[in-house]
């Protein structure tokens, strides 16, 4: 295998130094617009390669498909790993069918809200442009694993495990995602400083929120019908993360497990909710009556800027965040419906990574490290062929079981990282 990673911002930095105590893969090359910054992924992942000169560095400019295809013949990649923002996702994706490699992301194609009634139904969906390009994936036999990091990704993974060992009818399934993560400044104060990229995130925030349900698209017999949109920030919820997180008040956020995990998973409802906390919320709304969340180019002195891009450049990079940060996050699922008992169950399963730990064992923020690190796994699943398949298709299209047991046992057989299964008290 011969992995071409496009981009070495904070997680596709992480894919690296992952990858480097792998012996799966016999080269990576990490490739970015800035030729230094994947310069410095490389000098990273060369420090802790348990092999021999596999890791190069090279330039391509992921807004061009032609650039991608051509750095997929140059370095004789079988294997491209989208790690840029997802306004990047279809020139990549495109990219990599095109010069003849499989593909994986951990985000996909953008989405655009119904022009008429963006609170009530989607209009283009998160990662329609992807799926609707499966028939040219399968005829070139070729796959592209869509949504592989932490969430989606780990999170779609939970949602198979529970349908194949832990359900035998699932009401809901509902991604919950919280951290009790603080940066703090120069003086020690905390600051406001997202730990992923605020571009992504504005757009997941900001964007209608996409909710499942089966019961609608049952009654329009359309499958299509099921999938139907709400206000941002709609319907508050308090969710108790396990130690040490805890307490979180999730919204709803449109994400892209809604649209994948009822494509292989048989669930009444899916919906996906984020810890965001009170201040995080305040600082989006203000964005967005300021217009600041808009990615179309403004006239400022003569120059054209996105303000969305001015924002992400004001804000420190998170990738440098970790030395600055404290606490943990976790990603996990909430499944509830009847266990293979015919009792109602409901169970989080979950994954937690602690800042402290993974700053001293990779030299990452927990954030990225938490998305980086799946994607890894998914690879050296394809490369021993545990999993295999052609299209493009979502973590849900696998069996569970070897990537959870591959990603907890320890190192050097595994990954070194656990994660858990909380039994919950079913809700009236």
């Amino acid at each position: 295998m011969r992995v071409l990673v496009i981009g070495s911002g904070g997680v596709g930095d992480a894919v690296a130094r992952i990858a480097a105590r792998r012996t799966f893969f016999e080269a990576m090359v990490v490739a970015d617009v800035d030729a230094a910054r994947a310069e410095r992924t490389i000098a990273a992942a060369r420090a802790a390669d348990v092999g021999t000169d596999r890791f190069v560095a090279a330039a391509v400019d992921a807004s061009s498909a032609e650039a991608v295809a051509a750095a997929v013949r140059e370095h004789r990649a079988t294997h491209v790993l989208n790690a840029v923002d997802p306004r990047f996702v279809l020139p990549v994706f495109e990219g990599a069918r095109a010069g003849g490699a499989d593909y994986l992301d951990m985000a996909m194609s953008l989405s655009r809200p119904h022009p008429e009634r963006p609170h009530e139904l989607p209009g283009v969906k998160l990662g329609d442009e992807q799926l609707a390009a499966a028939p040219a994936w399968r005829e070139a036999g070729r796959l592209a694993l869509v949504g592989m990091g932490v969430e989606p990704g780990l999170s779609d993974v939970f949602a198979r495990y529970a349908a194949d060992h832990l359900f035998s009818a699932i009401d809901e399934v509902g991604i919950r995602d919280g951290a009790n993560l603080v940066v703090r400044g120069e003086d020690g104060e905390p600051v406001f400083a997202p730990s992923f990229s605020i571009w992504t995130t504005i757009e997941e925030c900001l964007n209608p929120p996409v909710i499942w349900s089966a019961d609608r698209a049952e009654a329009a017999g359309d499958r299509d019908a099921g999938w139907y949109t709400v206000p941002p920030f709609h319907e508050p919820e308090v969710f108790d993360f396990p130690e040490p997180v805890g307490p979180v008040e999730c919204v709803h956020v449109e994400h892209e497990e809604v649209l994948l995990v009822p494509r292989w998973v048989d669930a009444r409802r899916v919906t996906f909710k984020y810890g965001l906390g009170e201040e995080f919320i305040s600082v989006l709304r203000t964005l967005h009556r300021l217009r600041l969340d808009s990615t179309a180019p403004v006239r400022v002195r003569g120059a054209e800027v996105s303000p969305r891009d001015v924002v992400a450049a004001v804000l420190p990079d998170p990738a440098g965040l970790g030395p600055r940060m404290e606490g943990a996050t976790c990603a996990g699922t909430l499944v509830t419906g009847t266990g293979v008992d015919g009792r109602p169950r409901e169970v989080y399963l979950h994954h937690v990574v602690d800042n402290a730990w993974s700053m001293a064992e990779y030299g990452a923020q927990c954030v990225v490290w938490q998305t980086a690190v799946n994607p890894v796994v998914a690879l050296e699943l394809l490369a021993t062929g545990v999993w295999s398949g052609t299209g493009v298709l979502g973590p849900e299209a696998f069996d569970a079981v070897p990537f959870l047991e591959l990603l907890a046992a320890p190192t050097p057989q595994g990954y070194g990282s656990p994660w858990g299964l909380q039994e919950r008290t079913p809700q009236a």
